[in-house]
């Protein structure tokens, strides 16, 4: 029960990695807000959860909807402890010259922005009772970038920095920022990573990660619920790869 009676948020955690998250979040003694752009994903995935777990509908690259979200969570379950920037898109493995001004706008308002907006809706309470733990999801494209997800992966870098910024700023105040950089798993995204998802193209990229798989939601909640525990109550500023070993 390393989370009891904790509070926390996480983006995007109706599916993939982000419900793998939940999972272990509430395993560990947390109630969740399961925070979503399908509100009926959303809802369906708090359901499995009983009293641990609520709905909230959002689009994390909007102001308002956002101040919305930490509005709801606050009033139905109390100050927020944890907030995890799950939520993320990508563009599909394209030359970059090639991407759309559209899909690049979009990839950069969800992975980018989103932690800006959920920063100025959160910290300021967590200021005030001084401590919080805020955990970024980017990836290890961010670290080590493939070429045709150029964008992609410079939205991930620009996250992980963010992180590293954040964590200075915020460790006066009691606030821990770090980050997961997994490798692409098994989640709704791995086709858009992929360009499309075969054998083939699967066992190419699983030669890429040493220990031979790929990242499962389990792998990112057992790695997120010890960074957003007091177990690492002295760790802040950290980008920890979840990959198999893919960036060494």
């Amino acid at each position: 029960m390393r989370l009891e009676n904790k509070i926390a948020i996480v983006t995007g955690g109706a599916s993939g990695f982000g419900a793998g998250i939940v999972k272990k979040f509430i395993a560990e003694g947390a109630k969740v807000a399961i925070a979503d752009i399908n509100k009926d994903a959303a809802i369906a995935a708090a359901a499995e959860h009983g009293d641990a777990a609520i709905a909230v509908e959002v689009d994390v690259a909007n102001g308002a909807s956002v101040n919305a979200m930490m509005d709801n969570v606050e009033a139905q379950l109390g100050p927020i402890d944890i907030l995890v920037n799950n939520a993320g898109i990508t563009h599909l493995p394209t030359p970059l010259d090639e991407v759309s001004e559209e899909e690049f706008d979009r990839v950069f308002a969800v992975n980018c922005k989103s932690v800006y907006l959920t920063a100025r809706a959160l910290v300021p309470a967590m200021k005030m009772r001084g401590s919080g733990a805020i955990l970024n999801v980017a990836s290890t494209a961010g670290l080590s970038p493939r070429p045709n997800l150029n964008w992609y992966n410079a939205s991930k870098g620009w996250m992980s920095l963010a992180t590293q910024t954040m964590a200075v700023e915020l460790a006066p105040f009691g606030i821990r920022v770090n980050a997961l950089n997994p490798v692409a798993g098994e989640t709704p995204l791995l086709a858009s990573f992929l360009g499309e998802d075969t054998p083939e193209m699967r066992a190419k990229f699983l030669s890429t990660i040493p220990l031979g798989r790929f990242s499962q939601p389990e792998d990112l909640g057992n790695a997120a619920c010890f960074l957003c525990s007091d177990e690492a109550s002295m760790i802040t500023g950290v980008l920890l790869p979840v990959d198999g070993g893919r960036v060494i």
